[in-house]
């Protein structure tokens, strides 16, 4: 590390060559070892301004705890693991969710890692990995499953974790999730309030709890405000060219639907360029609602109907859900559900 002028000598120039640790961070400040930790841990005993002192040359050295060290001393990483999925992504929502959790873990010894996978093999792997190598202290995973097996594993091992999405199996465990039955509802009723009786719906995968959830709104929205379902022969987990092609194929049929429904932001970027392909104009021919997690499919189209989910408030509730699972915190006390946001006047 450069000596950044904040403390001169030779002695300074020698220590930051290495890795800071508590004794770097003693002998610049003239404390000892442990009123240097006592301090970095805001212990009650130590006074505001030494705190203050400590801290200040912690971040001029670049110091971060010795993980390894932490693990020996107390039997803890000081890692929560994040399992996230890595397929086809296109509208930030890894990337919003990776944020909300480092909002909360910031200021806490906490760090993220970040564990990806791919949704075609086995999800039971990167879990797996994580409790035999004793690498995370909480565990943070998504695409659940009604009777997921990765949440039988987490809950039989004792290890802290939360779930991006539901279970249906008679297991207690922390959640949070989107209310994805509401939105297949409402998004019908925005459909139809514009004159949309023919809707077609690009659903989740049947494997994944949130599909339930998403077909019982819809079908029940169809029910309430008086449409029929059209359907399409794709699902959201569908390479992006697959879903173009399907939505063009049926946008060409005979039965064309006159509204669409998409259960993911990426989705509809392919199915907007199906109804395209098909030559058929959105807000004249067909209207299109989504969900997203960044306004960017208003920036594409702005004909599009959209709803909000807020993925960084996901992550946030989710790094408490674990992190209050890591005190002890009784599972059926950390699970929320968020409702979807729609824009004024839609």
């Amino acid at each position: 590390m450069e000596n950044n002028g904040n403390f001169g000598g030779a002695a300074s120039d020698s220590v930051q060559r290495e890795r800071p640790t508590l004794k770097t961070i003693a002998f610049m400040t003239g404390l000892g070892v442990t009123t240097v930790s006592r301090a970095l841990k805001d212990a009650p005993d130590i006074g505001a301004e030494t705190k203050e002192r400590v801290r200040m040359v912690a971040r001029q050295l670049g110091y971060q705890p010795n993980r390894a060290g932490v693990r020996l001393r107390t039997g803890k990483t000081n890692v929560i693991a994040l399992v996230l999925s890595i397929d086809e992504e296109l509208m930030g929502f890894s990337s919003q969710m990776v944020f909300g959790i480092s909002e909360v873990l910031t200021g806490t010894p906490y760090h993220i890692v970040v564990t990806p996978h791919s949704h075609s093999k086995d999800p039971m792997l990167p879990v797996r990995y994580i409790l035999d190598t004793g690498s995370a202290d909480g565990v943070i995973i998504s695409r659940v499953e009604p009777d997921d097996p990765r949440v039988r594993l987490l809950a039989d091992s004792g290890m802290p974790f939360t779930t991006h999405g539901r279970t249906d199996a008679g297991l207690v465990h922390p959640y949070h999730d989107f209310d994805n039955e509401a939105y297949a509802h409402q998004a019908v009723q925005k459909l139809v309030n514009r004159g949309r009786k023919r809707i077609a719906l690009l659903q989740p995968p049947s494997k994944l709890t949130y599909y339930t959830h998403t077909r019982i709104g819809f079908q029940t929205g169809l029910h309430d405000y008086g449409a029929e379902e059209v359907p399409l022969r794709a699902n959201i987990d569908a390479p992006l060219a697959e879903i173009r092609d399907a939505v063009e194929q049926l946008m060409r049929s005979p039965g064309a639907p006159d509204g669409i429904v998409s259960s993911a932001g990426s989705a509809t970027i392919a199915v907007n360029a199906g109804i395209e392909a098909a030559g058929k104009r959105l807000g004249h021919d067909v209207d299109l609602v989504s969900k997203q997690s960044a306004p960017i499919l208003n920036w594409i189209r702005p004909e599009i109907i959209t709803a909000y989910e807020d993925v960084r408030h996901a992550g946030r509730e989710m790094a408490k859900q674990v992190i209050a699972r890591i005190d002890g915190v009784d599972a059926e006390l950390l699970q929320s559900i968020t409702k979807p946001e729609w824009p004024d006047g839609v």
